[in-house]
């Protein structure tokens, strides 16, 4: 047998929640924010605001000639962004809860046989093309199959049954580094 590549908890913290509590929760969070917000659930929207808002300073004129750029910035304010609130809301919420069951710590994921600079260049390689493909699909995995899903919106789930065969067939080709 090969070394494990599970993050061990730290000593004295809490077990992780069932899965179905934590999805049961995820769903009255979604149903919540239709609700009282009138969005689902996303996150890329606001790295897209928040670029959108640091480009308008630095180049107004091309932000306002922009299609795509443009509605970002439209109500002038990047703190009244539904989106941003609720990504500075779960970013919070992380932190509390990680703090509250006794998992709060610096780490890095890794398999055995893979360096920790090798981890690190190899996740930011994939936020970015995560962020990338997020604006091709029009959201995020959590925009797209929570909210588009939860709605029945034929290319959020055509997006769905993508992205898991395009993940198990990535773990096919990455999944040697974690053994």
């Amino acid at each position: 047998m090969g070394k494990s590549c599970v993050i061990e908890a730290p000593p004295g913290s809490r077990p992780y929640w069932s899965p179905y509590v934590a999805g049961s929760g995820i769903g009255l969070t979604l149903l919540g924010t239709y609700l009282i917000m009138g969005h689902g659930l996303g996150a890329s929207g606001a790295f897209t605001q928040a670029a959108a808002s640091f480009l308008r300073v630095l180049a107004p004129e091309h932000v306002q000639r922009s299609e795509y750029l443009s509605p970002f910035v439209e109500d002038g304010s990047f703190w009244t962004s539904w989106i941003v609130i609720e990504v500075l809301g779960v970013m919070a919420g992380a932190f509390l809860s990680a703090w509250a069951a006794g998992r709060l710590q610096w780490q890095v994921g890794k398999g055995p046989s893979l360096g920790r600079g090798s981890r690190i260049a190899l996740a930011f390689l994939g936020g970015i093309l995560t962020g990338a493909g997020s604006r091709f699909a029009q959201g995020c995995t959590s925009g797209q199959i929570l909210s588009g899903g939860s709605v029945f919106a034929l290319g959020s789930w055509v997006f769905a049954l993508a992205f898991f065969a395009g993940g198990f067939g990535a773990a096919w080709f990455v999944g040697r580094a974690w053994r």
